[in-house]
């Protein structure tokens, strides 16, 4: 009896830890060797992806439904909110979006989320400060400069990441005190 718990722990251990490992963000990249407008951006989407891997890692069904008041989306449809974010920036950088609502399960929409992020991220590392200025945004008809995805969805992004942080602490499920963010390292 006691051989055959421990096998369903190890295998339930291994398991998680292969998921994480499939996942982007479960350690922070190496910088780039160079700084340009494009490799910026690509590490500021480096950061919003570890944070958002971390902010996610172990959320439990009470922490997805929590929501601080009535009027206040829960943890789950913020995380829907970040999601279609990530499409608005993936279409800035003039890539192809999964079409949005297409996730069944929490796993299915963290990892389309992470790979948003990540596939930004390599495609940003590889513009040049003029790539940069002359990309255009479509915003409501309107052709605005990359600007606005900094100040708008990537910002925005933060923001909400920081509310998940917030609401799975107020549900009994903290942020991991061994992930360093400033240093991009998860601590032993």
């Amino acid at each position: 009896m006691k051989t055959g718990l421990f096998c369903i722990i190890m295998l339930a251990s291994l398991t998680t830890t292969a998921q994480r490992d499939s996942l982007p963000y479960a350690s922070f990249p190496p910088a780039p060797d160079h700084y340009s407008a494009g490799t910026v951006v690509s590490r500021l989407l480096d950061g919003l992806g570890f944070r958002y891997y971390w902010a996610t890692q172990g959320l439990r069904p009470v922490d997805l439904s929590f929501k601080p008041s009535p009027q206040a989306r829960t943890s789950e449809e913020t995380l829907e909110h970040i999601y279609s974010l990530s499409t608005m920036i993936i279409a800035a950088v003039g890539m192809d979006q999964n079409p949005q609502g297409q996730y069944k399960t929490f796993e299915e929409l963290r990892k389309a989320t992470l790979e948003n992020f990540k596939k930004a991220s390599s495609r940003m590392a590889g513009y040049s400060d003029s790539d940069l200025e002359k990309l255009k945004t479509d915003f409501n008809g309107q052709q605005l400069p990359f600007w606005n995805m900094i100040n708008g969805p990537i910002s925005d992004c933060l923001w909400h990441i920081g509310q998940v942080v917030s609401f799975r602490r107020s549900s009994g499920n903290p942020f991991s005190n061994k992930v360093e963010l400033f240093l991009g390292v998860i601590l032993n």
